[in-house]
């Protein structure tokens, strides 16, 4: 059990992020954790360790028990029993959805979420980790530190010649970047991303893995992805998930020749 510094009740403050303790063990750390539904075991006695700047994949097949473990994280499902913890002292089961979120932790679904009437520039800035209530909103006007953090993105996600560009124009891979970026701009420790690359060009597959890769090391990222050539073009360890637990980790080439994964997963 871990020593837990007080945890806040709704909305984390601007400097709760500060405390995350990763200095002693991983960033994200889940233990025997189980979710059950009408009888029906989503995770079951799962345990999973993330470590800071770690890029890691989470295979399995359907209903193994991928999106269950992320919505645990994020706050929008609550384990029947185990401990979640980010860092070594914050109790994510003692916070809200907006909590989690503001002290780090941002998720990336499937299908992007994106501002379609609004510009790649706009879509950007209405991201950014800025007071959100009403009045401030209608009256703020972005200093030079923040018109620079979102050139960096915009650079980073590979945007900045389609800033004023509409962002219900761009192509399905662009939408996708898009979206990263926005999640960049509120300065995540970790990142939840759910396949990424469905739908996608083969060049946007590459440039998609390139853009992960590029963010390893600055922050934690969790890939759920189905296409293991991408999962192999990323990933220095893979988790594979199979009727609500951890059924191996390992590299790429460890999980695919492992005769229980081949079974269960891969169709061996």
């Amino acid at each position: 059990m871990m020593d837990e510094m007080t945890a806040p009740k709704g909305a984390a403050s601007p400097q709760f992020r500060d405390y995350v303790d990763t200095k002693h063990g991983p960033i994200l750390y889940m233990e025997d954790v189980s979710v059950s539904f009408d009888g029906f075991k989503a995770l079951n006695h799962l345990s999973l360790y993330i470590d800071a700047g770690e890029l890691r994949c989470l295979i399995g097949p359907n209903g193994a028990g991928k999106t269950t473990l992320m919505d645990v994280i994020t706050g929008k499902t609550r384990p029947d029993t185990g401990e979640v913890f980010f860092g070594q002292t914050i109790d994510l089961l003692k916070m809200d959805e907006p909590a989690i979120a503001q002290a780090g932790i941002c998720r990336k679904f499937q299908k992007p979420s994106v501002f379609d009437a609004l510009t790649v520039f706009e879509n950007l800035e209405l991201a950014l980790k800025t007071d959100k209530r009403t009045w401030p909103t209608l009256f703020s006007k972005l200093n030079g530190a923040q018109r620079d953090r979102i050139q960096e993105v915009m650079l980073l996600i590979g945007l900045v010649g389609l800033k004023n560009q509409l962002a219900g124009i761009l192509s399905h891979g662009q939408k996708q970047w898009l979206e990263i970026g926005m999640l960049l701009m509120q300065e995540p420790k970790v990142m939840l991303v759910d396949e990424p690359i469905a739908g996608m060009t083969h060049q946007e597959v590459e440039r998609t893995a390139e853009l992960l890769l590029s963010l390893q090391g600055k922050h934690s990222i969790v890939v759920v992805e189905h296409d293991m050539e991408f999962v192999r073009s990323i990933a220095r360890k893979v988790t594979v998930l199979h009727e609500g637990s951890v059924l191996t980790e390992g590299t790429m080439d460890e999980v695919q020749n492992d005769t229980r994964v081949i079974q269960v997963y891969l169709g061996g």
